[in-house]
């Protein structure tokens, strides 16, 4: 459940900033039910930026569940002590590490502005009247 929310928080940063994306539900999974839940990723966001979208947007969209972490930390700034038991403790635990951005997220925030530039030179070669 909290990898499918991580990429949620992807794709509703995407959306508010109004950038195109397609989301897929177990891209490539095994067959059955067994290999369906072993497969992994879960579920992918792919951002589809025009040359014309800010980099920034991208990077916030790349770094947005980290924002997921933040009700974990108020509940045990709080400290209304419902973190003191061992299911609880156990479920926040997995919940921040669905929390924390993934390599290619990292990558995304690192080299958006990279991606677009790419972007940006290959519409500028392809629109030619050569």
């Amino acid at each position: 459940m909290g990898l499918i929310v991580h990429e949620w928080a992807h794709a509703a940063v995407l959306r508010l900033g109004g950038i195109d994306y397609d989301v897929s539900f177990f891209p490539g999974h095994e067959s059955g039910p067994l290999g369906l839940l072993a497969s992994c990723p879960w579920a992918v966001v792919r951002p589809n930026p025009t040359d014309r979208d800010p980099a920034w947007l991208l990077r916030c969209a790349a770094l947005a569940p980290a924002l997921l972490s933040a009700p974990v930390f108020v509940a045990g700034f709080v400290g209304d002590g419902w973190l003191a038991s061992p299911l609880a403790t156990a479920a926040a635990i997995g919940w921040l590490a669905c929390s924390l951005p993934s390599p290619q997220d990292f990558s995304v925030a690192f080299y958006a502005h990279r991606a677009l530039e790419n972007r940006r030179t290959a519409v500028a070669s392809s629109s030619r009247a050569d």
